[in-house]
């Protein structure tokens, strides 16, 4: 059988300050990142230099990881997600984060057999979103996530109703399943990937907040002017990662 896996090592962020060169201690707060598309390798290195110059990212891509969870579900490859993750963890890196939603839940369970924390990108977002104060004389607030892939919704519906009882907050969702949105991602239509999504975002009518549930989305954000909230989960996803590589041993549970 083919190795479903491609490893990529990229050169660490401009250093913080005077430009020094990147340190061992810095080394040794490698970020790796577990992908199902190549498409987020680029995005997550310039949030890296935007926000956390100098952070080592280790890129992990394996589509067939996606392939398998929608075929046979998502547990059937957390198995596999080990198996991706081994040879990062031994070269060094502190933290895992899985920038996939749909093996996101998955991905977090393994944290115990690898050793090291292992976040889903998308729990930040879904914090944020809970967080979001609900309109008008309701209580409730009315959560409307778009998504691609209709596999993604359930684990983000998932993780929103986690989200909310966990801050006892109450709310309501709604989900959007973008036709035809993802057959374009498959073509490497970002453009048109990305402006159907926006469209999806700008049809949206009662919601407090707008969940874009997979991070090949946060572009779409952009396009839009609404004047609802619009989340995306990639920046604060890597922020949490990059907190859990600093001081990986208090996130470990």
């Amino acid at each position: 059988m083919t190795e479903p896996y491609w490893f990529q090592l990229t050169r660490p962020g401009s250093p913080p300050g005077d430009g020094a060169p990147t340190t061992a201690d810095s080394i040794a707060h490698m970020l790796a990142l577990l992908h199902t598309s190549s498409v987020h390798v680029p995005v997550f290195d310039a949030l890296r230099d935007r926000d956390h110059p100098g952070l080592p990212l280790r890129h992990i891509v394996s589509e067939e990881l996606l392939t398998r969870a929608r075929t046979d579900g998502p547990d059937a490859v957390a198995g596999d997600i080990d198996k991706a993750l081994a040879s990062t963890v031994a070269d060094g890196a502190a933290a895992v984060l899985c920038t996939c939603s749909t093996i996101g839940g998955v991905a977090e369970t393994r944290a115990a057999a690898l050793g090291v924390p292992v976040l889903r990108v998308d729990r930040p977002m879904a914090a944020a979103a809970v967080a979001v104060a609900p309109g008008g004389d309701r209580t409730t607030t009315h959560i409307v996530v778009i998504a691609a892939v209709a596999d993604t919704v359930v684990p983000t519906v998932a993780l929103i109703d986690e989200e909310a009882a966990r801050s006892d907050r109450s709310v309501t969702m709604t989900a959007v399943v973008v036709d035809g949105a993802w057959d374009q991602f498959e073509r490497g239509d970002q453009a048109g990937y990305l402006t159907a999504i926006a469209a999806a975002v700008e049809a949206v009518d009662g919601a407090d907040v707008i969940v874009l549930a997979q991070a090949s989305m946060a572009g779409a954000a952009n396009r839009t002017t609404t004047a609802v909230p619009v989340l995306s989960s990639p920046a604060p996803g890597l922020r949490a990662a990059a907190a859990a590589a600093s001081c990986p041993a208090s996130r470990t549970e």
